[in-house]
């Protein structure tokens, strides 16, 4: 892809998505620009990836095709009063944040403006992200094919109506978290086992990645896959006892719900 990228903001989110193109080989680093007011920060993202760096965001928007907002939400609205009067319309704007809707994005900017919603996750940095996709009308089919292969190059990525983005953000933007959770807790009982702290996390992530790989590439039922391990009156479904009691799957279900209802608030729906 010869089209020039620009990143507002170089977070850990937008960190992980240069890291995942630039290893995809899709776009050559010396066509990604990426804009912060840290210059430690810029410092460190030039010299491990060789990218283009500026703490000037109009001069990123000036030299890029694709502009992706790599800010939290509550500075967006600084950020786009910044940029706008140097955005045309023929560039192509790209959310990641929660909260911020298409809707709010063109009463910034105007209704003629090219804007993809989006909601990747930090897996994008080990080219294993899940992204969502919502364009607005302005988009075109070889442009959103485009965008979709920009995140494609970091995962996999589906289109989705702006209705399910919370849901999104609650099963797949903030899951990493919920997994790196679970990880930390398997880990921890194998250490309470007996387990040296290193071979504890590397049991319990092998396990987790080589459990979700099941799902994926069998297509069978995640509850007919965990029947497979539980053998009767055996150690596996002695502890799938034990987490039913504790209210394991209530606990992520009712997790989950909390993170789609703050997402539903901060977009004031």
């Amino acid at each position: 892809m010869n089209k020039r990228i620009g990143f507002i903001g170089c977070g850990n989110m937008g960190g992980a998505m240069i890291g995942g193109i630039i290893k995809s080989g899709l776009v050559q680093p010396k066509n990604i620009t990426v804009s912060d007011l840290d210059e430690k920060k810029l410092d460190h993202i030039k010299d491990s990836l060789g990218i283009n760096t500026t703490t000037d965001s109009v001069e990123l928007v000036n030299k890029s095709d694709i502009i992706i907002l790599s800010v939290k939400p509550n500075i967006y609205d600084m950020v786009i009063n910044s940029i706008k009067d140097n955005l045309t319309k023929d560039k192509l704007i790209v959310t990641i944040a929660a909260g911020v809707s298409l809707n709010h994005m063109e009463n910034l900017l105007g209704p003629n403006y090219k804007i993809v919603r989006t909601m990747p996750n930090t897996p994008a940095l080990v080219s294993e992200g899940m992204s969502a996709l919502c364009p607005n009308k302005n988009i075109s089919k070889e442009e959103l094919h485009m965008i979709r292969a920009i995140f494609e190059s970091f995962g996999k990525a589906e289109l989705v109506k702006e209705s399910l983005m919370d849901s999104v953000i609650g099963v797949s933007g903030s899951s990493p978290a919920y997994v790196f959770m679970f990880i930390e807790a398997m880990a921890d009982a194998a250490v309470l086992g007996g387990m040296s702290r290193d071979n504890a996390y590397k049991f319990a992530a092998q396990s987790v990645l080589g459990s979700a790989k099941m799902v994926l590439q069998t297509g069978m039922h995640p509850g007919k896959l965990k029947d497979m391990v539980c053998s009767p009156g055996g150690t596996t479904i002695e502890a799938v006892s034990v987490l039913e009691k504790e209210g394991f799957r209530s606990s992520v279900i009712q997790g989950i719900l909390a993170c789609i209802d703050k997402s539903k608030k901060m977009s004031g729906n």
